[in-house]
Parts: structure tokens; sequence; C-alpha cells
């Protein structure tokens, strides 16, 4: 097997894995930001003529939409990753979510805008989506093009490292704000995350615009000449096997990604009245703990494959479904900090850590980026945007019952475990050249291993 060893890691390794990192903590800091806003703080300032549930219900709806774009900015900014280079794209979706969480901080609310207030703030939520739709994608595979061969896996973990940081700030953020009297966080408390994300755009760009092209890039797309005019359609033309494994295995990784801390948060403090503080501390904590986990699956994937992985986690999604809820139920501190730790530094850990290499793996260089981003968001559309929603619409479907969600749960893991069984081992294979079977071909597809 072949790979890069050199190029811009060899020279700055620490350069490649802080421009990751920090993009992906700007792009899940401003998500889950507006995730936790939305099940804290939303519905009340833009949505206040509904009732609570209902406002609560628009918010994660507003949540949702920068979902339905993603898939857009993944075809978009992935052919031009994949036409022009990684290192612009990077620069530009980062750009693109940091402003648009920025002027949210500013935005006016229902109360001195009217309506304009939740359009505004839908608007935002696109730019958001649409720079999310390829920031994750670019920064996985600036670190996959960089890296050993034999370490693809540790290597891309930690981009997904970087979404627990920007996971765990945003957490530590509201955190802070909670602590101020009420009256004080719904005036302008809420706020301050928001506009702090532009400290991350000055260090995200001082980092990003100092790095090189990958060595992948420049010597399997651009020395060879393979740059392609449409490398998303051709992604999905040539290799439709690969496009639905990345469909699949992200309804588990991404739906409880988002169902058990941004739906789970909204449950623990609003269907079981525990303080905001005691939740969000918890949270926190699992985040931190996913830190370490992360890494530790993704140099495992490294050692024993992409799938055992993976699929660990997806069976340990469907095993959590039902205990999760047992646990925040009993309104122990403890007990619900246990249940977010199972569910993000296990679960999602064991899915996550692996994921960004597994992901880029399955597609060759001149249609990588686009590959990568366009299947990754369409899968995002499918299962992260209307987790939250479709969560509280089942809990209130059922009277306020959780068992719907926990049904819901392991569905999308349970789809996630298929998948993954059916996708191709990509561990010990090239990722300089297009190792791919054409699709006219089926029965020769690489085996499961």
């Amino acid at each position: 097997m072949t790979g890069p060893a050199t190029g811009s890691a060899g020279r700055a390794p620490l350069r490649v894995i802080a421009a990751a990192c920090i993009g992906s903590a700007l792009e899940w800091y401003d998500f889950f930001l507006f995730g936790t806003a939305a099940a804290l703080v939303f519905g009340e300032l833009f949505f206040p003529r509904s009732d609570p549930l209902v406002g609560t219900l628009l918010a994660f709806l507003t949540f949702g939409v920068g979902f339905v774009v993603r898939p857009l900015g993944g075809i978009l900014f992935g052919i031009m990753g994949d036409r022009y280079g990684r290192k612009p794209v990077l620069v530009i979706t980062l750009l693109m979510i940091g402003i648009g969480t920025t002027l949210i901080g500013v935005l006016p609310t229902y109360a001195t805008a009217g309506y304009w207030a939740p359009v505004m703030l839908v608007a935002l939520r696109v730019v958001q989506g649409l720079g999310a739709g390829a920031e994750y994608g670019g920064a996985v595979i600036y670190l996959v093009e960089n890296a050993p061969a034999k370490h693809r896996g540790f290597w891309g973990g930690f981009a997904p490292l970087g979404v627990s940081v920007g996971n765990l700030l945003a957490a530590g953020a509201f955190a802070l704000v909670t602590m101020l009297p009420r009256e004080e966080m719904m005036a302008w408390g809420w706020r301050i995350p928001f506009l702090a994300s532009f400290l991350l755009i000055l260090v995200g760009l001082y980092v990003r615009l100092k790095l090189t092209e990958t060595p992948v890039f420049t010597q399997a797309v651009i020395e060879r000449g393979k740059v392609e005019s449409n490398p998303a359609m051709s992604a999905l033309r040539k290799h439709p096997r690969n496009f639905l494994v990345v469909l699949g295995a992200r309804m588990a990784e991404n739906g409880l990604g988002y169902l058990f801390p941004v739906f789970g948060l909204s449950y623990v403090t609003i269907t079981l009245g525990v303080p905001r503080a005691d939740a969000l501390s918890a949270l926190m904590l699992a985040f931190v703990v996913e830190l370490f986990t992360i890494l530790g699956f993704a140099a495992l994937s490294d050692r024993i494959g992409r799938r055992p992985v993976y699929m660990f986690g997806a069976l340990a999604g469907v095993a959590l479904a039902f205990p999760f809820f047992w646990l925040v139920g009993t309104r122990e501190w403890i007990w619900i900090a246990v249940a977010f730790i199972l569910a993000r530094a296990v679960v999602t850990a064991a899915m996550f850590g692996p994921q960004a290499a597994y992901f880029a793996e399955l597609f060759p260089p001149q249609r990588r980026f686009a590959g990568f981003a366009f299947a990754r968001e369409l899968g995002s559309l499918l299962a992260g945007g209307p987790a939250p929603f479709l969560a509280t619409a089942l809990v209130a479907w059922a009277s306020g019952s959780w068992w719907p969600v926990a049904c819901y749960a392991a569905l999308l893991s349970a789809i996630t475990a298929i998948a993954v069984w059916y996708g191709p081992e990509t561990y010990e294979e090239s990722i300089t050249t297009d190792n791919t079977v054409p699709a006219e071909a089926p029965n020769a597809l690489p085996a499961r291993s």
C-alpha cells in the first residue's frame, strides 16, 4: 500500500491538525450553539405567540433548515474543492459559518422586529448551513490526504475531535450565561456565545491562510490532469454503493449525535424539569470524555479496520436507546451524566472516530471532496436535521412519553449497522489512486472483512 507520508504534514503536522480542528470546532460550536439556543431560548424569543411546546417545535424546525441546505453546500463547495483545491474552500466555509453565527448575536427578537426576526434567523441559518455543507468534509480530507498511510484513522480523528471541542465550548458558553438572572439572560446574555464565535474566525483564518495544498490533490489531480467538471455527479454515478454506504452510516452517527444532546437537553430540562445548569454540566462532562474516546476509536480503526469499530458504535446505539431514557428519568445528576457519556463518548464516538478516514477512503482523489461532502450532508438532511423536531413531536404525540423516541433512535442505529455491514473495508487501501470498481461490475466490489 502506498500513501503520502510527507508533504505539508511532514513539514508542519501540528499546523495541519490545528487548521482542521479549529474549523471543525467553529462549525460545531455554531451548530450546537444554535441547537442549544433552540432548546432553551429561541422558542420564547423568536416565536412568542406560540405555547411553549409549539415554540420549541418551531425553533427546532428552524434548526433543521440548516440541514436542508447542507447538501447544496456540499455539492457547490465540494465541486470547488475538487477543481480548485482544498485550501481555498476551507477559508470560504470558515468565513460563512463564523459570520453567520456572529450576526445571529445581533439579531432583533420578535418583540422588536415582529415576524422579520424569525425570517432573519432562518436566513442566517441558511448561510451557516451552506458553509457547513463542506467545512467538515474539507477538514477531514485535508487531514487524511496529509496523513501517514498507516495512521489515516488517527489523523482523521482530529476533525471529529474538533467537533467535540466545539460542542464543549458551546455547552460551556451557555452554561455560563444561564448563571445570569433569567431576565438578563433572555434580554442580552444569550447573545454573548454567538458574538464570541468571531474570535474563532480570527484564529481559524490565521492558521488556514498559511496552509499549502495537500500532496494527494497536487499529485493525483493537478499533475495528472484528472480535474473533472462535475465530480459530485461522477461520485454518485460511478460509486453508487459507496455513496449509499455513507448515507446509511450517517443515520445513527448524525441522528443520535443531535438526538441525544439537543433533544435530550430539551427533554431533561423542559419535560423532566431538571435545572438547566445541571443538565448542561452533565452534557459538558460527556463532551470532555468524548475528546479521548474519539481518538481512541479512530486509532483502533487503523489496527482492526473501520467497519468493526463503526458497527460497534451502531449496535451500541440500539442497546442504549431505551436505557438512556431510564437513566435521565431518575432526575439524578450522576445518572443523567452517565446517560450522556454513554451516548456521546461511546455510541457517537465509536462511529465518529473512524468515520473521517472511512468516508474519505471511499472515493478517489479527483472526486473525493464532492462525493464525501454531498453524500455526508445528504445524510445530515435525512438524519440530524429532523431528529430534534421529530423527537419533540413524538413526545407530544405520545402525551409526554419517551418510548417512541427510543424506538426512533434504535431504528436509526439499525440502519447504520446494516449499511456498514454491506460496505467495503478500506483501511489498507491507497488513497492516491482510483481503486474503486465501476458500478457495471458489482460482483467485483471489494469484499467485506
